[in-house]
């Protein structure tokens, strides 16, 4: 994992000041109604956003489109480094699946790009899929993490907004089925969890990579009708394990705020495998042009989700393991690491596919004959010694006939 000690809490600061007049007075502010679709802004010239709802209830009417608009860029874009990841890649060519509460059809900034799209009353489904893959627009910088993506509505819930494991394993085995490369659900389910990892298991054997919460959103007895967690209540939270953001083969995801923290009274994320910006995040409502505020590890897990189709078109080659490796590795260093797209993009991680073309493996020639070198050393020893002798006797018979081959001394 890579070491990039001091980038983070400049980012994070950054982000606080960007909250502070863009998002943190719509947290600060009375909640005003879900429903309220009227435009207003503060003294200060700060759009107070609705919360969105975590849950209807029964006989509650269907979350209406926000009248409210975010004119300014979020604390999360910064912190992700969307500006730089986005001119590698905006996640052209790859499909997000939404496993959710289905997806409005007129949703500003996801216009022509979604398929299924036939209603969502809670809004949750509008919600994600709009930090997943929302365009830039003229009259908004709120954009989603990868906006060239093309995104696939499936629901996992039923016409209340309500999970169930069945819906959800049935959305996730379809989209595996229609090609998604990514499927986000914001689904954290303590029951069913056979069938969801056996829907994950589907979904990894058929090339895309799992993305869910870490955590729920809120618990059912913190609901006050609008997002977040909402007020604390005298029943303990579940300890999970979380489905199916428990399944070995998916990406576990847990968010954090424009702090670094998660907000007080969150529910405890069971194994985060990473973390994302998901605290007083701001998205598309149900329908329209408007935004609504929300908090939450569902909507940390769309950001991740929007980053691994980022990488999926930087890295086509790479399979759903590799890109979760990938954006694992190259997340910035903490407690659980935070998602860092543009490092995602761009560093060397090692989790790339063999190379096709690789060089073939250097062939080592086998050890020489030596028949040969000992001829020709046998033929050359020969040679010398008749070169010696007859330099020899070059030199001694001259002077054995000047004697007449008589020994010295004698005659």
């Amino acid at each position: 994992m890579r070491s990039s000690t001091g980038r983070l809490p400049a980012a994070l600061a950054t982000a606080v000041a960007l909250a502070a007049t863009a998002v943190a007075p719509a947290a600060a502010a009375p909640s005003p109604s879900p429903d309220a679709g009227a435009s207003s802004a503060t003294g200060q010239g700060v759009t107070v956003l609705p919360p969105l709802p975590v849950r209807l209830g029964d006989g509650r009417p269907c979350t209406a489109p926000s009248g409210r608009t975010a004119t300014g860029t979020t604390w999360a874009a910064p912190v992700l480094g969307l500006a730089r990841a986005q001119r590698l890649a905006r996640g052209a060519g790859v499909t997000v699946a939404v496993v959710d509460s289905g997806i409005a059809p007129d949703i500003a900034g996801l216009s022509g790009r979604v398929t299924g799209a036939d209603g969502d009353c809670l809004g949750h489904g509008s919600f994600t899929a709009s930090l997943i893959a929302a365009a830039p627009r003229t009259d908004s910088g709120v954009t989603g993490v990868a906006p060239g993506a093309e995104v696939l509505a499936l629901r996992g819930t039923d016409a209340r907004g309500v999970y169930s494991a069945g819906l959800v394993a049935a959305g996730i085995r379809e989209a595996a089925d229609r090609g998604a490369g990514v499927i986000y659900t914001g689904a954290a389910l303590t029951d069913g969890h056979a069938e969801l990892a056996g829907a994950v298991t589907y979904a990894t054997g058929k090339g895309a990579l799992v993305v869910a919460p870490a955590a729920p959103d809120a618990l059912p007895e913190q609901d006050s009708g609008a997002g977040g967690a909402g007020g604390a209540g005298d029943t303990p939270p579940p300890n999970g394990p979380y489905w199916p953001a428990a399944a070995p083969e998916a990406l576990s995801v847990v968010d954090f705020g424009p702090s670094g923290t998660r907000p007080d009274g969150a529910p405890t994320a069971h194994r985060p495998d990473l973390a994302a910006p998901g605290d007083a995040v701001v998205g598309s409502g149900p329908g329209g042009k408007g935004h609504y505020i929300a908090s939450g590890s569902s909507l940390a897990a769309a950001c991740a989700a929007g980053a691994a189709a980022l990488v999926r078109e930087r890295h086509p080659g790479l399979g759903p393991g590799q890109v979760m490796a990938r954006l694992l590795r190259t997340a910035y260093p903490a407690g659980v690491p935070r998602l860092d797209p543009y490092a995602a993009l761009s560093l060397d991680t090692g989790t790339g596919p063999a190379r096709a073309d690789a060089a073939p493996p250097a062939r080592v020639p086998g050890p020489a004959d030596t028949g040969s070198r000992n001829t020709a050393l046998v033929v050359s020893g020969v040679c010398l010694a008749v070169i010696v002798l007859f330099g020899a006797a070059a030199a001694v018979v001259p002077r054995g006939r000047s004697r007449r081959w008589t020994p010295p001394g004698v005659g």
